[in-house]
């Protein structure tokens, strides 16, 4: 499986395809987020070197069995695009990278390399961008102060709060929820029902009115 392989099926509903290599991680990624990583496995070193030289990027998928280092991890089926737009090796050995959220993902196959990182063909899921109804304007006042905490490194511009798909993410990732829950969030296709969730959840928790 050759990396950053791109295709599509013919048919009534074609997909876009492409061969990645995979970064599993016990976090979650979501379009639009920012992730910064500390990178000091060999195979995760040389990922990082050709996903930088050739300005492609690497899948960030959840494990759903196994660990960061080591053996090769049991991965969550959907996951998201990431691109490096930052990095810094201060001490030898150990790449710092900040890494951007892209398009969502589904893993179709994958496989162990020789250098044992996980490479996947995977099928990009297509964004569902839509408009925020009114009756979801209420989380706004809440995400304007967590991004005004969180400040421009953490929640950079520009900001969507048109955007039920954008709001969502931004919410979600910053909720001190499981992973596991933010992974199913991050699952769902309609932004408007991730919204509800994210809606009666804070209200349960007496953080919205």
């Amino acid at each position: 499986m050759g990396w950053f392989g791109i295709g599509r099926n013919t048919g009534e509903s074609p997909r876009e395809t492409r061969a990645i290599p995979l970064f599993p991680l016990k976090t979650v990624l979501f379009p639009g987020g920012i992730l910064p990583l500390k990178v000091f496995e060999q195979r995760y070193l040389d990922m990082a070197a050709a996903c930088m030289k050739d300005n492609q990027p690497f899948g960030v998928c959840l494990i759903a069995q196994g660990e960061e280092t080591g053996a090769v991890a049991d991965t969550q089926p959907i996951g998201t695009l990431a691109r490096i737009s930052h990095w810094d090796m201060e001490q030898l050995g150990i790449l710092q990278i900040t890494a951007h959220g892209g398009q969502r993902f589904r893993i179709l196959e994958t496989q162990q390399n020789k250098d044992k990182l996980l490479e996947a063909e995977v099928e990009l899921i297509a964004d569902q961008s839509t408009t925020l109804p009114p009756q979801h304007q209420r989380l706004l006042p809440l995400l304007r102060k967590i991004i005004s905490d969180l400040g421009p490194e953490r929640m950079p511009e520009p900001h969507r709060f048109d955007d039920a798909e954008w709001v969502g993410y931004r919410i979600t990732e910053i909720l001190p929820i499981q992973n596991l829950a933010k992974q199913k969030l991050l699952e769902l296709d309609d932004p408007l029902s991730r919204l509800e969730i994210l809606e009666k959840f804070l209200v349960q928790r007496k953080l919205l009115d």
